[in-house]
């Protein structure tokens, strides 16, 4: 088999057979990788008779009518085929005859309907879903009337009320204090679903599927510590949750209290949820045993559509467990969001959505036709990691999402909005092409795999305008040329992140030259906070564990930065006098936080680490040990009892121009 038949294959399934390093080297995607990877998308190519059938498969696949086609309304759509006639039923009900036009290459197009929605398009050739969308998502400004908002952000398990860890009661409470201060938004890390087999698993971004909630957000049990440790002891507290979860359980049944509601989220719901609480009873029993990837279940139940699985009933007593785990949950994110609501804020939560999921997870056992197998996504060698990153997560397959209509995306965006004003989409860059490297493999192993971009940005569009929500991208680190101008262009506000807006002569980069569609934030999650920056404490942890080689280097460029932050801070009148020493954090956090609120963005986002003046960061990638990643909670109150974290906000809120 020729390796010209291969990556031509590749190239027409949207892999890039050659890329070019950070270094300005060029590389070639090994043919090894190009098979692994194309067997992942359902295109094997091991044999000359495989490579003709996925080629061919995968020409019919793009000449033939997908099940949904994306337009902006009032522009024109080409369609595949030539049809000679169409009709369009709107979602109203209303039908409309379509007029068809031949372009100069003989494509045949119409004009798209000004009403965005879902519509029915007929042809003499066949139907089809026409998503319109409008030009741009909605954006902060449509909501506020123009005003610059601003909000925080917060890792939910960290809120601190005396449980164990926080929950979306404790987030109820929290953004309605800080809707009395002004907030407009309170930005939360992902809950999604994690395994409740396995109960020791925290990190945030590795869930078992994004269609549903991390069952420990949900309120159970008493608020009885005094005075709870820094540090999360995330198994011990997961543990008295579940129990407290499970006596309520036990109650429910007992009282029916309630039951109709239940038993209406459950219909809801329908198969995907009734398939996700089967999954979590099937990897309760086989985990202990060691199997930990449904791929090893035996019996046939490694089959979600085996006779097996499917004779888990909902009314079992450990699947209907799993559905009450989830009414549980559902409900308390739902008050949540109203609570911010009812505080007066424009967006309320934003949630975040994670890049990619577990590939041992519910959603890959539920509907493996959906995702990638056999590869991880990550990212290629940088700057920041030589190496590259692998991630140990999948995500959906492209060609699946094509024909598939778009279903799996549109059902994980809808549950990310489902009780929240916004989204934070993780590594938007996704959006357009993700890194995706054989399972086992060194990352500098992989390629880049595209995605439709332009199918993924009006269904964003349609569904923001939709659910009145905001869409956030994370778009740090390596972004492909033009991606930043179409993002913005269709709605997505950026990131601005105070530490990498920065000229190219390497000053700090005046707020006022930020952007406006676009969210300013002091810090990420990932990233020092103000006053652990100014300190260099991410340095030493650093040199703490020997992944820093020449911290002496480090602390140098460090200092030089700070002088050129203060100069910035001082030009942009955030601040006065002499610059603070190392030690001397307060006046530098106040000054950041001035600087960033008077970014032309329309909304600001502060870190609650940053808003009480935090030395340490929520996460250090790649240094789980010994730093505590996703461990650290606020202090007793979430510092909203605190005169100086008080005032900060005020500040915050009087910068931006609302009134409490």
């Amino acid at each position: 088999m020729s390796s010209a038949g291969l990556k031509d294959l590749a190239k027409a399934a949207g892999l890039a057979v050659a890329w070019t390093d950070y270094r300005g080297q060029p590389r070639t995607v090994s043919d090894d990788s190009l098979h692994v990877i194309l067997a992942a998308m359902d295109l094997p190519a091991d044999t000359k008779s495989q490579l003709s059938h996925s080629l061919e498969a995968l020409t019919v696949a793009q000449q033939t009518r997908p099940p949904l086609v994306t337009a902006v309304r009032g522009r024109p759509v080409h369609l595949t085929g030539k049809p000679a006639k169409a009709v369009l039923t709107l979602e109203t009900g209303e039908r409309l005859d379509v007029a068809l036009q031949r372009d100069s290459a003989g494509q045949v197009a119409l004009r798209a309907p000004m009403r965005i929605g879902y519509h029915q398009l007929e042809t003499d050739e066949g139907s089809t879903i026409l998503a319109v969308a409008p030009a741009r998502a909605l954006d902060v400004a449509d909501l506020t009337g123009g005003r610059k908002a601003w909000g925080v952000a917060a890792q939910l398990y960290s809120l601190n009320e005396g449980g164990d860890f926080g929950d979306f009661g404790d987030l109820a409470r929290f953004a309605t204090a800080l809707g009395g201060l002004g907030a407009d938004a309170v930005a939360v890390s992902p809950t999604h679903a994690l395994f409740t087999a396995d109960l020791g698993r925290y990190a945030p971004y590795g869930p078992s599927t994004r269609l549903f909630l991390n069952p420990l957000y949900a309120p159970a049990g008493p608020h009885d510590h005094a005075k709870p440790p820094p540090l999360i002891d995330w198994l011990g507290g997961a543990e008295r949750k579940m129990q407290s979860l499970r006596d309520d359980y036990t109650a429910f049944c007992a009282s029916r209290h309630d039951r109709a509601v239940f038993e209406d989220f459950v219909q809801a719901g329908g198969a995907p949820l009734l398939s996700h609480a089967r999954f979590e009873v099937l990897d309760a029993r086989f985990r202990p045993c060691g199997l930990w990837h449904w791929r090893n279940w035996p019996n046939g139940f490694d089959d979600a559509q085996s006779a097996g699985v499917q004779a888990l009933a909902p009314g079992d007593p450990e699947v209907e467990f799993q559905l009450f785990l989830q009414w549980r949950v559902d409900q308390a994110a739902g008050a949540a969001q109203g609570a911010a609501m009812g505080a007066g804020m424009t967006v309320g939560l934003i949630s975040d959505l994670a890049v990619g999921m577990d590939g041992a997870g519910s959603h890959a056992w539920s509907r493996p036709t959906d995702v990638l197998t056999g590869v991880s996504i990550g990212a290629p060698p940088d700057l920041l990691a030589h190496d590259g990153q692998t991630w140990g997560l999948t995500t959906f397959s492209p060609t699946a999402l094509r024909a598939e209509g778009y279903g799996p995306f549109l059902a994980t965006l809808r549950a990310a909005l489902r009780h929240a004003g916004g989204v934070r989409i993780d590594h938007a860059i996704g959006l357009e092409h993700l890194w995706v490297t054989p399972e086992g493999a060194k990352a500098s192993e992989g390629a880049y795999l595209d995605y439709p971009f332009e199918d993924l940005l009006r269904l964003l569009a349609l569904e923001s305008r939709r659910r009145r929500a905001i869409v956030i991208g994370e778009d740090l680190g390596t972004v492909p040329p033009g991606f930043r101008a179409q993002t913005t262009e269709a709605g997505l506000a950026g990131m601005r992140v105070l530490w990498f807006e920065q000229t190219k002569g390497g000053e700090f980069s005046a707020p006022s030259r930020w952007g406006r569609r676009a969210a300013a934030m002091t810090t990420t999650h990932d990233l020092p906070t103000v006053a652990g920056w100014w300190r260099g404490r991410d340095i030493d942890w650093r040199e703490q564990i020997g992944a820093d080689p020449d911290s002496a280097a480090s602390r140098l460029e460090r200092a030089k930065s700070a002088d050129k932050l203060w100069r910035a801070m001082l030009k942009s009148g955030a601040t006065t006098g002499s610059q603070p020493t190392p030690s001397q954090t307060d006046k530098v956090v106040d000054a950041a936080l001035a600087h960033v609120a008077g970014a032309d963005c329309d909304l600001a986002l502060i870190a609650m680490e940053d808003v009480l003046g935090e030395v340490e960061q929520p996460n250090l990638p790649g240094l789980s040990d010994p730093h505590p990643n996703w461990r650290r909670r606020l202090p007793r109150g979430n510092g909203l009892d605190q005169p100086k974290a008080v005032a900060r906000l005020k500040a915050l809120n009087r910068a931006r121009g609302r009134k409490s």
